[in-house]
């Protein structure tokens, strides 16, 4: 049964009151600055659309994603499929197939996707099943509910069709035998190239939709969830305003609910790049903040198609295909401000 049949959209109704609550305080001065002149019809769009950005150097992603609208597709194909490709690449470490498991051996994945009119789905925690993405928009579009963890993501995969298979290869598998001689688990800046993969797209009308994949934080406890499949956290898309996506130690973004706060600071008459800045201060400003010894990256566009990114340390990226170029983008960040 179809979610719009079965609970239309009062299943993300407590989510949105929720959420809206714990950051209210935070823009109590400049809400009552806001008027419907922040909301931007398609009529106000002057860039180049369709337009694609996502986490992190992955041309291929965007690529894809790119393609997948200029053949007519929607604009939640896009970032399904852009993420796919990530999600299927073995030499990608940090997302899907080939990811990095937890300290027990098991690579776990987790994934969501939100598309233009709010519904969004979620799987946390899943193994075996190398398209986390396609699962999480089958938990949105098939089932009442928004998120499903664990065996219970992995039962419903099969149930879908999709094949399980073993996702921990070589490469992987004897990267964790050698962490496991010494067992310090520290969370590594910049691991790679590149951790979560979260893509953000908008299509020739200025709809925008949203998607973000990964298979966590290489030998972390199990059971552990982060920030990529929570929606509010890892990924928010209000199509009257804009979308944002997180990569980095999801606990510090979860503390903040950093997309949804960027997306609502957006709305109060911030620009991408702008809100992305603030929500990155939310973090370094926090008492007792260790934020010099982890990484957090932020990328945001609006209803008028401009886009931003910021992180708290040198080395983030942000790809972007606009105009048939397809770029990978050097972020600014906090630390060169505070050297």
């Amino acid at each position: 049964m179809k979610r719009r049949n079965f609970i239309k959209n009062a299943s993300l109704t407590g989510v949105a009151l929720a959420v809206g609550s714990a950051l209210s305080s935070c823009a109590e001065n400049t809400s009552k600055e806001k008027s419907s002149s922040t909301k931007t019809t398609n009529e106000n769009i002057k860039v180049s659309l369709p337009l694609v950005i996502a986490t992190w150097d992955v041309r291929q992603s965007t690529e894809k994603a790119w393609e997948t609208l200029q053949q007519g597709n929607s604009v939640l194909d896009a970032v399904e499929q852009g993420c796919k490709v990530a999600e299927a690449d073995k030499k990608n470490q940090s997302v899907g197939n080939g990811g990095r498991p937890d300290r027990d051996g098991n690579v776990t994945l987790d994934a969501c996707i939100m598309d233009t009119h709010g519904n969004c789905g979620s799987v946390v925690y899943m193994q075996h099943i190398t398209h986390a993405i396609s699962v999480a928009r089958k938990v949105m579009e098939d089932t009442p509910h928004v998120i499903l963890a664990g065996k219970g993501a992995e039962k419903f995969a099969i149930e879908k069709g999709f094949q399980p298979e073993d996702l921990l290869t070589e490469a992987s598998k004897k990267d964790w035998e050698a962490w496991k001689k010494t067992s310090n688990y520290q969370p590594i800046i910049n691991i790679e190239n590149h951790d979560t993969i979260g893509i953000l797209a908008m299509d020739k009308n200025g709809d925008i939709s949203g998607a973000c994949t990964t298979s966590g934080l290489a030998y972390k406890m199990a059971g552990r969830v982060g920030d990529s499949p929570i929606i509010g956290s890892g990924l928010f898309v209000d199509n009257e305003i804009g979308a944002a996506v997180a990569t980095g130690l999801g606990e510090e973004v979860l503390k903040t609910v950093g997309s949804f706060l960027i997306v609502e600071l957006m709305r109060q008459g911030k620009s991408p790049q702008e809100a992305c800045e603030e929500a990155i201060d939310r973090i370094v400003s926090k008492p007792n903040s260790n934020y010099k010894n982890f990484q957090i990256g932020y990328i945001a566009l609006n209803k008028k198609g401009e886009t931003g990114f910021y992180s708290i340390h040198d080395g983030f990226t942000m790809a972007k295909f606009q105009d048939g170029t397809n770029e990978n983008l050097k972020s600014d960040y906090y630390m060169k401000q505070s050297s």
